[in-house]
């Protein structure tokens, strides 16, 4: 059996309690014209008033269409960008305020497993020296005479033949790679792992053993996962709540039943019409719904509710009024799966959806 990964060096939060808080996070990138003298015409609110919480072992997925702001809310969290607005709490301590030493020591509780098993791991670099290079960055984790065996012993909790060590990265398959970028992850004893769209490049056989290795590494290291992806069959498998993303902002969130049996966001209703199933008979009565036009540019969102130009519910005040993510007021103190929060003004009201 390989050794269990140390514990972190200060005491871990109570079981339940959210190890990172994220109120009103926002990321803008300025638009700018001309070569000699740049002036802005414009910004991109890639990350627009995020708000959550991540508890101690939990899974929180992140879905989405690709450019809605997952993967730059991925680099906020682990700070490889730094946000325009609002705070990310990691044990009570603000983490955008933090620099040097302060903001080192939070990076080695939060670490990531990027999406490209290809790009992400350097092709000059063996085995060894990629899973043990964090401990060039955080010798305290482990001695320099000691590290080859821990790189050893994870290469073999992701499954891997610790005789692989001296191999490089070109010598793996991508499910391989991943589980390397894994083990990596891994290396300094995080509580947090940010898991960007980790799958989407892998097989689909390859991606259930991927998934179900998070889901033991998890329980046995007890680790926090935000899991971003864009296929909601993946996410349903291994989250237990999940938060539906649009244009930089969450339109609803919940647990796993409450957003795929019973969504109330339009949007989402649209993203789980699309869903595939294995059994077609048994969704016989299931219509798939068709949205109008086109995902609006970041860079000029419509008024309101952002989602407004394509929805079929939307009236006057969705283009002046931005709804707030909030329990839907009939459904507050009910007793319902329905009873989740939704960023929409009508999200009670059962109308037909276009479909086709």
């Amino acid at each position: 059996m390989p050794a269990t990964p140390s514990p972190p060096p200060e005491p871990a939060a109570e079981p339940g309690a959210p190890v990172l808080e994220v109120r009103d996070l926002a990321k803008v990138y300025p638009l700018t014209q001309g070569v000699l003298v740049k002036r802005q015409v414009g910004a991109v609110r890639a990350v627009d008033g995020v708000s959550f919480d991540l508890r101690r072992g939990e899974t929180l997925g992140v879905v989405g269409e690709s450019g809605c702001g997952k993967s730059t809310l991925a680099r906020l969290l682990v700070t490889l960008e730094q946000p325009t607005a609002g705070e990310i709490r990691y044990r009570g301590e603000d983490i955008t305020r933090l620099s040097g030493r302060a903001l080192k020591a939070v990076r080695r509780n939060i670490q990531m497993v990027f999406q490209d098993p290809y790009t992400s791991l350097n092709p000059r670099m063996t085995v060894g020296d990629i899973i043990g290079e964090p401990f060039e960055i955080h010798p305290e984790v482990a001695p320099k005479g000691d590290r080859r065996r821990k790189v050893r012993e994870l290469l073999d909790v992701v499954g891997l033949n610790p005789e692989y060590i001296n191999r490089y990265p070109h010598q793996f398959s991508g499910g391989q790679r991943q589980r390397i970028g894994i083990a990596r992850g891994l290396a300094l004893n995080p509580e947090i792992i940010i898991c960007d769209e980790p799958v989407s490049a892998l097989d689909v056989s390859v991606q259930a053993q991927v998934v179900n290795l998070l889901a033991r590494l998890q329980e046995e290291f007890a680790l926090s996962y935000l899991f971003i992806a864009h296929d909601l069959s993946v996410v349903r498998h291994i989250s237990d709540r999940v938060a539906v993303m649009y244009l930089g902002r969450f339109a609803e969130t919940g647990t796993g039943p409450q957003i795929y049996d019973h969504p109330t966001h339009p949007y989402t209703q649209a993203l789980l019409s699309a869903v595939p199933v294995p059994d077609p008979d048994s969704h016989r009565g299931r219509e798939r719904i068709i949205l109008a036009g086109d995902v609006p540019s970041p860079a000029a969102p419509p008024s309101g509710c952002r989602f407004r130009t394509r929805c079929w519910k939307a009236r006057e005040r969705c283009a002046t009024e931005v709804p707030r993510l909030a329990v839907p007021s009939s459904f507050q103190g009910a007793d319902s799966p329905a009873a989740h929060p939704s960023a929409c003004h009508f999200a009670e009201e059962r109308l037909p959806a276009p479909s086709g």
